[in-house]
């Protein structure tokens, strides 16, 4: 890899400089996440003058997730404490000229966005666990007063809401003692009960949106993969409107505010692709697609829906985010979200699959180094989190990383991975640290005879489950790995299951069929723990954590840790007193993967920045 320059941790790792983009509502000026002063915060720019100036001038925390209100003035934001997930409701004028106001001021409260429409330009429902830090209650929040007022008072347990273009809450999901969900939609004035969803279809069905007395949901049920369905809740009519025979549909559902019908879907088979539902939208979803390769999401859109804001994903590239005008029918290409990367070589992501021992076929994506040779590579196992999600094609910054030093990269979407309908994540029930790391065993031995990767030179690396993953292919498997990352993951799933937080708790039914009860199944949960196998693992660990972390608590790296450094195994452990699950810091960021970078080249032998 002589000719293919080393790129930079900072380039890969540091923040973007523009990313999370948004057009206002009144199409004069789009919004975006940029560095202040070292920390994330949001940006308006004025798109006639250029113009632009920071909204936010937050020091400590940095600010990420946003959304304006439809009143065109207000900017709404989400921020936690060092990462405790504990999301607290800002707004703050688009000017930039008035210090936030914290709308959401309770401390060990969640609160979220559930749904807000332009005919309510100052309002929306949000949920928040304020009374009872168990259960999400909706209100109704005026963002310019501050008033607040509860309109569904959670005595259900539900899980999820759908709010409709009237600001009403219609319909919900709650969990059912035996399994699986209920789900209630308003009629004649109440909540009466729906339909059930068992426990096998859970996990690919969901409320999206209501509209015009009309429920849109994905749903699986009566069906391998699951299908947008147009539910009529005073009839009870349903209607098929979008379904593939082989991949799930996204939850990514367009939806004007005022359109009368969906617009169009996501489906992601090797890469994203879309159904258009509306015909009139046929020709502009074309002609974006002619903008650049890759694929394309619409991100946000103004009030008369004349100017999308268009997110372009590549494998070789960072984000590239558009301006669309529906009028002429032209893009124009606003920022390159890391433009300094693009200066670089970066190595292209390709599909795969491959058989599992049992026969069911595996899907994933390989990444080689470039400008190198394919045969008898170090190799670095990639294992996505979740680890009811899938890995995706597309810029991936730890996948770029990893090629550049010299190493083929395996990303696996193990039985259990959403997005291949619902046979394939139920394969995946009580499967962890079973078949489904049994999957990512065969993907490694698959790689080995392909006579792509070294033998003697392979890693396994991931976070959260991805992490649990790490620490279950070293101990379990020990033979096939030098060595590991692991970040924020689990090793006990017994502390594990019993420490989620407390609104996690309507999910510990789904939590103990597919991974197991703490108490009922002890035994069989040790045998899955990475932990009560540590006297296995014989190879060098680094481990990352952030010590709010509220979903993997820090003991669960801790005691790993300890068992092995008990053992005298070489391990490395590293923890952010300002961080939750993930590094949301850049400066955390970096100073994990310089970490990562030194520990790979030292056991795998590639490349190194320092």
């Amino acid at each position: 890899m002589r000719n293919v320059p080393l790129i930079p941790l900072e380039v890969l790792f540091g923040d973007a400089q523009i990313a999370n983009v948004k057009i206002s509502p009144d199409g004069r000026s789009v919004s975006y996440v940029a560095p202040f002063e070292g920390l994330k915060n949001i940006w308006v720019q004025d798109l006639e003058s250029g113009e632009k100036w920071p909204v936010t001038r937050d020091r400590e925390r940095e600010v990420a997730w946003y959304n304006w209100m439809w009143n065109g003035e207000q900017i709404i934001y989400y921020q936690d404490i060092n990462g405790d997930e504990n999301f607290r409701i800002f707004a703050v004028d688009f000017r930039g000229k008035e210090e936030p106001k914290l709308l959401t001021p309770e401390t060990d409260v969640q609160a979220l966005m559930v749904k807000n429409h332009p005919d309510f330009p100052d309002e929306m429902l949000i949920q928040m666990n304020k009374r009872d830090r168990r259960f999400m209650d909706i209100y109704r929040l005026n963002t310019r007063t501050g008033e607040l007022n509860m309109v569904f008072r959670n005595d259900v347990s539900a899980l999820s809401f759908v709010g409709d273009e009237k600001l009403d809450l219609v319909a919900y999901a709650a969990p059912l003692e035996t399994g699986g969900l209920s789900i209630y939609a308003r009629r004649n004035g109440q909540f009466e009960h729906l339909m059930d969803v068992s426990q096998e279809d859970e996990l690919a069905t969901y409320l999206l949106k209501a509209r015009n007395g009309k429920l849109y949901m994905l749903s699986s049920v009566n069906r391998n993969t699951n299908a947008l369905v147009e539910i009529d809740p005073s009839t009870l009519e349903e209607r098929t409107l979008a379904s593939d025979d082989e991949f799930d549909l996204s939850p990514m559902l367009l939806f004007h505010p005022y359109a009368r019908k969906p617009e169009a879907v996501g489906v992601i088979r090797d890469k994203l692709e879309w159904i258009v539902l509306d015909s009139e939208l046929e020709e502009d979803f074309k002609r974006i697609g002619e903008l650049e390769s890759g694929y394309f999401t619409v991100t946000s859109r103004n009030k008369d829906n004349s100017l999308w804001l268009v997110e372009f994903q590549g494998d070789r590239q960072s984000v590239h985010y558009y301006i669309y005008d529906r009028n002429s029918g032209k893009g124009k290409l606003l920022f390159v979200s890391r433009p300094e990367l693009e200066k670089y070589t970066l190595a292209e992501m390709k599909p795969i699959k491959y058989t599992a021992r049992d026969g069911l076929t595996i899907h994933g994506y390989l990444t080689l180094p470039p400008g190198k040779e394919p045969r008898k590579l170090p190799t670095v196992v990639l294992i996505h989190g979740g680890p009811w999600w899938r890995d995706t094609w597309g810029y991936n910054p730890m996948v770029q990383w990893l090629a550049n030093r010299g190493y083929a990269v395996l990303q696996v979407n193990y039985r259990g991975s959403t997005g291949y309908g619902k046979a394939f994540i139920n394969a995946g029930d009580r499967e962890w640290g079973g078949k489904m790391q049994d999957d990512i065993t065969d993907g490694v031995k698959w790689l080995i005879e392909q006579g792509i990767a070294d033998p003697e030179r392979i890693a396994i690396m991931g976070g959260s489950y991805g992490g649990y993953a790490t620490l279950a292919g070293v101990a379990f498997t020990p033979e096939l790995y030098c060595c590991g990352v692991d970040i924020v993951g689990p090793s006990n799933l017994i502390t594990f299951i019993n420490s989620i937080p407390p609104y996690w708790k309507p999910y510990l039914n789904m939590l103990y069929k597919r991974i197991g009860h703490p108490e009922k199944d002890e035994e069989f949960l040790k045998s899955r723990s990475p932990l009560f196998s540590a006297d296995r693992i014989n190879v060098p660990l680094l481990i990352g954590q952030g010590k709010n972390d509220p979903r993997v608590k820090r003991t669960e790296s801790i005691q790993i840790f300890e068992a092995l450094k008990k053992r005298d195994i070489p391990v490395e452990y590293v923890e952010y007193p300002d961080e939750g699950h993930g590094f949301m810091k850049a400066k955390n960021r970096l100073d994990f993967f310089r970490r990562a970078d030194r520990f790979l080249a030292k056991y795998l032998g590639g490349r190194s920045e320092t």
